[in-house]
């Protein structure tokens, strides 16, 4: 039997909220594989979620910049160790400035961005003048851009400047009109922590696990009605995390594919977002 340890009993807890020994058990049983024992609680009814997901970076802001047009635009987490160097005036200005850099060169990665040339050097080169001034690591942890000639970007940051998303749409609507709209679907992405665009984006092997997870369920049910039941698991799981599935923050009675047609005409459509978040 693979030897269970505190390390694994405690990243297992951390993950599913259920107890120390129920983890430990959990994992015995599994044979100390850790898929397969967050299956295992979750089929014995120790259904949590992982609460850690999503979750990165210790300190650090979130910037974005949308083009006067709000045809193009660009997110930006700029990380570093303490709270106390975030707040740091020039840490805000090299934030906006690499913000702004990241839409003019439209680019989603941050090793790439950190080599995007930047006041006669490069950002990361710059970056590092900084590091050695304040003493304090500091690197660029995401960059997220998108152009969008048939619509629209837009995005929202949260009061803290460690949570903000950023969304691409496509419409025919009026830009004040599509701004105002994408500023709050931005706000939904924030709140509600989508992870795929549609069906298709989910890992098929998770999809199967839960598959699996329902089947388990309702076992006991007669089994003509079994597939239908779990068809509907399975929608419900679908809507938790595919952004247009998703309820409606504004009002749960829309989907979030309904509430941006009601606003922005029948056609309008979700063409790429991004999520960041800075710690926990």
């Amino acid at each position: 039997m693979a030897e269970i340890t505190g390390e694994m009993v405690r990243r297992l807890r951390e993950r599913t909220g259920a107890g120390l020994m129920e983890c430990k058990r959990a994992l015995e049983t599994a044979g100390g594989n850790e898929e397969v024992a967050v299956d295992n609680l979750r089929k014995s009814g120790l259904k949590t979620a992982e609460k850690k997901a999503g979750r990165e970076m210790s300190e650090g802001r979130v910037k974005s910049y949308i083009a006067p047009d709000a045809r193009s635009g660009a997110l930006v987490a700029l990380t570093c160790e303490t709270d106390f160097v975030a707040r740091n005036q020039e840490f805000e200005v090299l934030l906006a400035d690499a913000a702004k850099l990241a839409a003019d060169t439209k680019c989603s990665d941050a090793a790439a961005l950190a080599g995007a040339a930047y006041k006669g050097s490069t950002l990361g080169e710059t970056i590092k003048l900084m590091v050695g001034k304040i003493g304090e690591n500091i690197s660029v942890g995401k960059a997220a851009a998108y152009t969008n000639a048939s619509g629209f970007v837009g995005c929202y940051v949260h009061h803290d400047g460690k949570k903000a998303a950023i969304v691409s749409v496509k419409t025919t609507g009026d830009q004040a009109k599509a701004v105002a709209m994408l500023k709050e679907l931005s706000m939904h992405i924030v709140f509600s922590n989508p992870v795929a665009l549609s069906r298709a984006e989910i890992d098929a092997d998770k999809v199967q696990r839960e598959r699996e997870i329902y089947l388990e369920e309702v076992k006991s049910k007669p089994a003509d009605i079994q597939e239908k039941i779990v068809a509907g698991k399975l929608s419900a799981f679908y809507a938790q995390w595919v952004l247009p599935e998703q309820r409606w923050f504004a009002d749960d009675s829309k989907t979030v594919q309904q509430a941006l047609e009601a606003e922005l005409g029948k056609g309008a459509t979700i063409e790429g977002f991004a999520r960041f978040q800075i710690g926990g």
